[in-house]
């Protein structure tokens, strides 16, 4: 018995060792030509969202680490960032010899893959953007601020809703992430932009296409996850306080933040704000009711320990937006109803300033959501949860302003739960299971889409192996959902009654449907060498048809048109080709990313017409007619790629020659010619551009930079013109200037960043292709259809770091 006690006790202490044992990693930084240590350099594990910096020295040490397989990363401005994959099972030295660089593509992902890796070894096509590309364009929303980014492309409602397109694809076919958890709030409408304070993103990480098997239906497209800021390393305190004026509808905009990392305990407190007038372009002067306030606020508390981190964040995104409807008296001046319902012309008192009124749209989006990292003797677990309560109201009587007309409440519950094995013969495989659980219910006096309940689960595999130069990935995923839809029905006076009411019509009719999915992916990166990769993917994906799609009976304010949905549609379903070679050289920075996809049933809006062609035409809530607009499903077509080159030739590196180029074209099969082409897909965008880099300008300027770029759009004939669904748009040129650095002062790297953009500097009239204002209402004097984009804009940016 005390042989057996004995041996039981040596191995619960084996066992104790095993997965309690904590380790540290230690190294020096060095410069790979001078050979001299560095200091200041970030070196991080972005798994564990741990880090510290380097000592005068070029010395580091992290400590209380468990055993497990981990990315370590160095990275210092004006370097090409440096990774290492360890597997830790004793103290270990890793040290790094930096290469300097005039430019780097983003070394590290995360989006979409089981751990941290190197963006060369994953076969899908991801795009990583920073913190300084939003800096350096002028935006005025956060998806906005994307737009340079090929392949990338948005629908927009003027300058405060923007909705993103990943290479012709929108809607719910886009997955938008925040800090990996599904952002809901109602995707599918015109109307509704990304309820996420572009001041809290520090980086986004773009996948193309159906690649990622992580998160779900919806993915068709593509994902777009925002990250925030990574945490301080330890014992730091950081303030951060950003200022962004700009001049063409005067919005102004501060963000105050402050975050910590004290013996592992982690905070991030957040506190944002913009208020902008209307904008103002050379044909239609200032557009009424197109300007927008925005309060934002969020608070995040996490401990990081050597188990692992849990982080808990509070966020609440609030919005008050015109609705531009284009309304023009004969005159070409825009007209609104005042509160005794009264037309009146819109004076140069009533277009400035930064009034809202009505028909205005106010969003709420409150977030919870907890973040965890797990580490296991034999692996690590992920654990994301998050709730979201979405309030969508539009207010449109003039002469009552607070009177609710539609009013969406959805709220939302989310899970990710996956577990990450341990590498095993250089495999690297996960498990989980995804999934929500959403309600929506009608609280105004007019209707849309109908109540509904929907449960979503999907179980996936996901795994890679990497060779010397090869690394193989792939895995597949089951998708269900249900959906659980309401019935309502009107009296005459167009209130909700019950069925038994003889004078009743149904609005909506109740309906319970099911949706089963599969997607799968696979796809293998050879690295010709170490500047140059070859990436082939292969990917199934899945979408549900959403409620709108489904149930929609109404016409929802600014979008002209009513919308009727279709129950009967069926899943969609997609297989993609990707094809990606990537360059990234001392002068020559190349990518070429061709892909083509294969979507059926897939499902878009079509003007509705009678037997004789004629477009239908639905009364709407003010009394006037819109056209109806119906859903309908076919088999497409999509096809195109993205190029982009940039040229720092030896001994100037600090010059950039930059050529970016990105093209889509969707048809639906067996369609005659003017149903072929599928509608709104984004017009062919070629973007060049002369940037001076420098990373250090004397001793108190670093990071400095001067650019000026053209942004070409081809003409976009290629249209779905079956009974005037959607029109062509000519082709325009724009201009584009910036220049900023940062100043380090008071003994303090980068305590001031300042950033000077003009956009459209020819202030050309224009409209995009994908911009929703193109079918308000005619000019009656100029004859022009719809509203047009913004004209010149200079934009301000300062950035003190504390």
């Amino acid at each position: 018995m005390k042989t057996l006690s004995k041996y039981f006790s040596v191995a619960l202490l084996m066992v104790s060792m095993s997965v309690f044992a904590q380790y540290k990693i230690t190294g020096t930084i060095k410069d790979s030509q001078t050979n001299a240590n560095l200091k200041g350099v970030s070196i991080n594990l972005p798994d564990l969202k741990r880090g510290v910096v380097s000592d005068q020295n070029g010395n580091y040490t992290i400590s209380d680490i468990k055993s497990g397989d981990y990315l370590i990363k160095a990275d210092l401005d004006g370097y090409k960032a440096s990774t290492f994959h360890l597997e830790l099972n004793k103290d270990t030295i890793v040290n790094f010899s930096l290469e300097p660089s005039a430019t780097e593509i983003e070394e590290i992902v995360v989006t979409g893959v089981n751990h941290s890796t190197e963006l060369k070894r994953t076969p899908v096509v991801i795009k990583a953007i920073n913190q300084d590309t939003f800096n350096q364009e002028s935006s005025t929303n956060l998806i906005d601020a994307l737009k340079s980014i090929p392949g990338v492309s948005d629908i927009s409602t003027g300058p405060a809703v923007s909705k993103p397109i990943i290479r012709g694809l929108g809607y719910n076919r886009v997955i938008t992430l925040n800090n990996g958890v599904k952002q809901e709030g109602q995707q599918w409408g015109d109307e509704h932009g990304i309820e996420i304070d572009e001041y809290s993103v520090d980086r986004v990480e773009i996948i193309k296409g159906p690649g990622s098997l992580m998160y779900g239906s919806d993915g068709i497209a593509g994902v777009l996850n925002f990250l925030p800021p990574r945490p301080p390393h330890e014992g730091e305190i950081n303030t951060r306080v950003v200022n962004n004026y700009q001049s063409n509808n005067q919005m102004f905009g501060y963000s105050l933040s402050n975050s910590g990392n004290k013996n592992g305990f982690q905070w991030l407190g957040r506190l944002s704000n913009k208020s902008a007038g209307n904008y103002e372009n050379k044909y239609d002067g200032k557009v009424f009711n197109s300007g927008f306030k925005e309060w934002d606020g969020d608070l995040s508390l996490g401990l990081n320990k050597n188990w692992g981190h849990s982080i808990l964040t509070v966020s609440s995104y609030n919005n008050k937006l015109g609705i531009v409807e284009g309304e023009r008296d004969g005159n070409g001046k825009f007209i609104y109803e005042d509160t005794k319902g009264k037309i009146m012309t819109a004076t140069p008192d009533d277009l400035s300033g930064n009034k809202i009124w009505v028909p205005y749209q106010k969003i709420n989006h409150l977030r919870v959501a907890s973040n965890n990292y797990i580490i296991l003797n034999r692996g690590s677990i992920n654990a994301d949860f998050g709730f979201q309560n979405n309030r969508r109201r539009e207010f449109e009587e003039a002469e009552d302003p607070n009177a609710v007309g539609l009013y969406l409440a959805l709220n939302t519950f989310n899970y990710n739960v996956r577990y990450n094995f341990h590498k095993k013969n250089n495999w690297e495989t996960s498990v989980g299971i995804t999934g929500l659980v959403q309600s929506n219910h009608n609280r105004g006096n007019e209707f849309l889409i109908p109540d509904y309940n929907m449960w979503d689960v999907g179980g996936f595999v996901y795994t890679q192996k990497s060779f010397d130069r090869f690394t193989l990935a792939g895995g597949f995923r089951m998708d269900n959902r249900r959906m659980d839809v309401k019935g309502l029905y009107l009296n005459e006076n167009e209130e909700p009654t019950t069925p038994d009411d003889e004078n009743s019509e149904v609005k909506f009719s109740p309906f319970k449907n099911n949706y089963n999915g599969f997607s799968g992916s696979i796809g293998l990166s050879y690295q010709l060498n170490h500047q140059s990769t070859l990436k082939l993917n292969l990917s199934r994906g899945f979408r549900a048809p959403n409620i709108a799609e489904l149930a929609s009976n109404g016409k929802h304010e600014g979008t002209f048109r009513y919308e009727i949905g279709n129950p009967d549609l069926k899943s969609e379903s997609s297989q993609q080709i990707d094809l990606a070679y990537f360059l990234n050289s001392d002068h020559i920075t190349l990518e070429i990313s061709p892909f083509v996809n294969f979507i059926h049933n897939y499902s878009f809006l079509e003007k509705l017409a009678d037997e004789k062609g004629n477009e239908i035409l639905m009364e709407d809530e003010d009394g006037g007619t819109v056209p109806a607009f119906g859903y309908q499903s076919g088999n497409a077509m999509l096809y195109g790629g993205e190029f982009y080159l940039d040229i720092h030739p030896h001994p100037i590196d600090w010059l950039h020659i930059e050529n970016s180029f990105s093209y889509v074209r969707g048809i639906q099969r067996n369609q005659p010619e003017d149903k072929k082409n599928l509608p709104f897909i984004p017009a062919p965008h070629y973007r060049g551009g002369v940037k001076v880099e420098f990373n250090n300008l004397g001793n108190n300027i670093s990071n400095f930079y001067v650019k000026l770029n053209v942004d070409s759009y081809f003409a976009q004939n290629k249209v779905y013109s079956a009974y005037g669904t959607e029109t062509p748009t000519p082709g325009y040129t724009l201009l584009s200037a910036g220049l900023g650095g940062s100043l380090n002062i008071f003994n303090k790297k980068d305590f001031l960043s300042f950033y000077l953009s003009a956009e459209n500097l020819g202030n050309v009239a224009y409209q995009n292709h994908l911009s929703r204002l193109k079918y308000a209402e005619e000019n009656p004097l100029t004859g022009r259809m719809g509203v047009f984009d913004m004209g010149r804009n200079v934009s301000l940016k300062f950035v003190f770091s504390i």
